[in-house]
C-alpha cells in the first residue's frame, strides 16, 4: 500500500483570508457602508479576496444579479426587516454560492475553504448553502430571519 500522495498539498491547504476581506466585512457589520460583499477565492494569491461590494441603497435583486451563473462565490448580505412587533432589525447572512453548472474543481475548492473563511466573519447570524437562486430567494431569508 502506497501513501505517496498524502504529503502533497491539495487545493484547500493554505487558503488564507486577506485583511481587506475581514475589514470589508467589519464595515458591513458595524458601519453599514455595504449592503453586501461578494468574495472569491484567488488561487494565485491563495486567499479569499473581495470581488464586489454593494452600497447601502442596493437591493437584494442587485445582490443576486452580481453572483456568477456558473462559478462559486461566498457572500454576505445585510438583511433589513421589520418584526411583527414593528421593530426594525438587521441580520447578516453568509451565503455559500455553488451553482450546479460550476466546475467540479471550483466546487471542491470553495467547499474545503468555507469553514476557515466563515470562522473569520464574526457576527454572521445565518448561513445558507445555495446551488440555484431559489435556495437563496428573498423569501428564504425572510423565513430564516423571523
Amino acid at each position: 500500500m502506497s501513501f505517496r500522495g498524502l504529503s502533497r498539498p491539495n487545493a484547500s491547504s493554505g487558503m488564507g483570508v486577506d485583511d481587506n476581506s475581514k475589514n470589508t466585512f467589519m464595515e458591513l457589520k458595524q458601519k453599514k457602508v455595504h449592503r453586501y460583499v461578494i468574495f472569491k477565492v484567488d488561487e494565485k494569491k491563495r486567499e479569499v479576496v473581495v470581488e464586489k461590494t454593494g452600497g447601502p441603497a442596493e437591493s437584494y435583486d442587485d445582490f443576486a444579479a452580481s453572483l456568477p451563473d456558473n462559478d462559486c462565490r461566498y457572500a454576505v448580505f445585510d438583511f433589513d426587516f421589520v418584526t411583527a412587533e414593528n421593530c426594525q432589525k438587521s441580520k447578516i447572512f453568509f451565503i455559500a454560492w455553488s451553482p450546479s453548472t460550476s466546475r467540479i474543481r471550483a466546487k471542491m475548492l470553495y467547499a474545503t475553504t468555507k469553514e476557515r473563511f466563515r470562522r473569520e466573519l464574526d457576527g454572521v447570524h445565518y448561513e445558507i448553502q445555495a446551488t440555484d437562486p431559489t435556495e437563496m430567494d428573498l423569501e428564504v431569508l425572510r423565513d430564516r430571519a423571523h
